[in-house]
């Protein structure tokens, strides 16, 4: 059964048009908050958000879905959606909600839930609540509505877990950091944390007005942390995104390093202090045939699921792994956090860079990329990927590239768009094939 509001990462889009308006926020809560009124206990739900202007709009439509169901509920204002994560486990809630369109601009906005474990919801609770959506649910009597709070101390909780993931000895003085806080969630966390660890730090990204989220900044648009760390002779540049469950580090010279060489990184240090658990690392199908080339080497295993971070959780999950991530940097160290962690990932970073002397530029770069091309083809409508040009044009690809390269075709779940990838030790194979694919889809759409 297809599935009409949840996409990968929750429910996302435009504010105030597409499908998310203040009334489906209000349905949202109204329907999650009814499927998880179980037993008897009083029901608490736990709402976080980022820095976009609509989350006000979204706050207030959820807590009045919640509260109408009989669920209290706890607002924390803005903070990284693993801060929503931590707590929802912490204040002993039946749910928690991120609101947050993570990497995209201030004018879209989105709902992410997480169930009682800090863990985010299955297929099956997110199909059963869409159902809901569209039924409608009772709605409690009077002397029955929830109330809602605000709790000032959140902030201070996150810091302290996310410190809690370092060795108590292990400090930053050494270290001069750029941290780049995509006008975001993390705005006051982040540097917080890293600045009482010793760092010297250098923040940009930490003056959100509401509509800068993202804008020039974060995890998808680097040139701003480069240019500071190469300005200030920085050791190193951190960029988080909106909602800070992302991480993509700055080395010294201003060179990009992605969420494959993090993993590698990570899974080299837990592997040598005997911490790396279930023989490998959990990435996704986009993961670069460099870092699965690299783990083989050392004796571990990359295991590949598809594109969401979710997805790579539930795998960890189910083979007993404690490190998955994607490339676009998602890092999740499951003996930490229960879902993507910017901040937990970075703090890894940083006490590797202070356990080896090394500079960022060699300690981060622990294999060469195979050439990978990444295009996305924008859509009208239809499906282009059932089109017998675009199955054709696939087919062609994949004899072309016999086995010598990997392709992912994909449609987006956040929004009209197909993916096309392919890798591959030829570069310029490889900007054929993706090309040859994108013209088929563009003609099909």
């Amino acid at each position: 059964m297809s599935r009409k509001y949840f996409g990968t990462d929750g429910i996302r889009g435009r504010t105030n048009a597409d499908k998310l308006t203040a009334e489906l926020a209000m349905r949202v809560g109204q329907a999650a908050g009814a499927h998880f009124l179980r037993g008897d206990h009083r029901h608490r739900v736990v709402i976080g958000k980022d820095t976009r202007l609509s989350g006000y709009m979204m706050e207030s439509a959820l807590v009045a879905g919640f509260t109408s169901v009989g669920m209290d509920v706890v607002m924390t204002g803005p903070l990284p959606t693993p801060a929503i994560a931590m707590l929802a486990r912490e204040l002993r809630a039946d749910l928690g909600v991120m609101i947050s369109a993570s990497h995209n601009p201030y004018e879209d906005n989105g709902i992410k839930l997480f169930g009682p474990d800090g863990y985010k919801l299955s297929d099956a609770d997110e199909m059963v609540i869409e159902t809901l959506m569209e039924q409608g649910v009772p709605l409690v009597d009077a002397t029955e509505v929830g109330r809602a709070r605000r709790i000032d101390d959140a902030p201070g909780r996150y810091i302290h877990a996310a410190k809690q993931s370092i060795p108590a000895d292990v400090r930053f003085d050494a270290l001069k950091v750029v941290l780049d806080c995509a006008n975001g969630a993390a705005y006051q966390v982040a540097p917080a944390a890293i600045w009482e660890l010793g760092a010297k730090l250098v923040t940009i990204g930490n003056a959100p007005n509401g509509t800068n989220i993202n804008a020039g900044v974060g995890s998808t648009s680097l040139d701003a942390v480069k240019a500071k760390v190469v300005e200030t002779g920085a050791h190193v540049g951190l960029a988080l995104d909106g909602d800070a469950d992302r991480l993509i580090v700055v080395d010294e010279r201003g060179d990009t390093v992605d969420g494959d060489q993090l993993m590698a990184l990570i899974a080299t240090e837990l592997q040598a202090a005997g911490q790396l658990r279930g023989g490998g690392v959990v990435a996704t199908v986009m993961s670069n045939l460099g870092l699965e080339r690299y783990l083989a080497g050392i004796g571990l295993a990359l295991e590949r699921t598809k594109v969401g971070d979710r997805y790579v959780l539930e795998r960890m999950r189910e083979g007993g792994f404690n490190l998955g991530g994607e490339q676009s940097g998602h890092m999740i160290l499951a003996d930490h956090a229960t879902t993507g962690d910017g901040l937990v990932a970075a703090l890894q970073i940083l006490a590797a860079l202070v356990r080896s002397g090394k500079q960022a530029s060699e300690l981060l770069h622990l294999f060469d990329t195979v050439p990978q091309l990444l295009r996305n083809v924008r859509y009208g409508g239809g499906a282009p990927l059932e089109a017998a040009g675009v199955k054709a044009a696939i087919a062609s690809a994949e004899v072309e590239l016999n086995g010598s390269g990997r392709l992912v075709i994909r449609p987006s779940g956040t929004e009209p768009v197909i993916r096309v990838m392919a890798e591959g030790d030829d570069a310029a194979q490889v900007e054929r094939v993706v090309e040859s694919i994108c013209e088929a889809v563009r003609a099909a759409a």
